[in-house]
């Protein structure tokens, strides 16, 4: 009798969109098994080909990983922006008197506190 793990799939299919499903497989089962057996290659065409990253509690993993009890795998998509080009495009808009960590100070405080 083979032992039965619970594991979770989440995959943000689009910005706000987010796809979670709960799964018992048995154990030994890869990542790429357990995806294939939610069917998911089948509903997320993006994901067929492998080249997707994945990862496991946030830490980056490879189809072959065997999983373990408690798992939350996750699959990333690519970024459509640098976030440090997004962060300098937001400073440029706002200015440099619109942002930082002291632009609200109070009536006669020193600058910096």
């Amino acid at each position: 009798m083979s032992q039965l793990l619970h594991v979770v799939l989440v995959y943000a299919s689009a910005p706000r969109t987010v796809h979670e499903t709960a799964l018992d497989v048995d154990f030994g089962t890869t990542l790429w098994q357990a995806l294939e057996q939610a069917g998911w290659p089948l509903l997320f065409p993006e994901i067929k080909d492998q080249s997707v990253t994945m990862g496991v509690w946030g830490r980056k993993a490879s189809g072959s990983t065997v999983l373990r009890a408690g798992d939350r795998i996750e699959i990333y998509r690519d970024l459509r922006v640098d976030p440090k080009a997004a962060r300098r495009e937001r400073f440029v808009g706002q200015g440099a008197r619109g942002a930082g960590l002291f632009t609200h100070r109070r009536p006669g405080s020193k600058a910096g506190y």
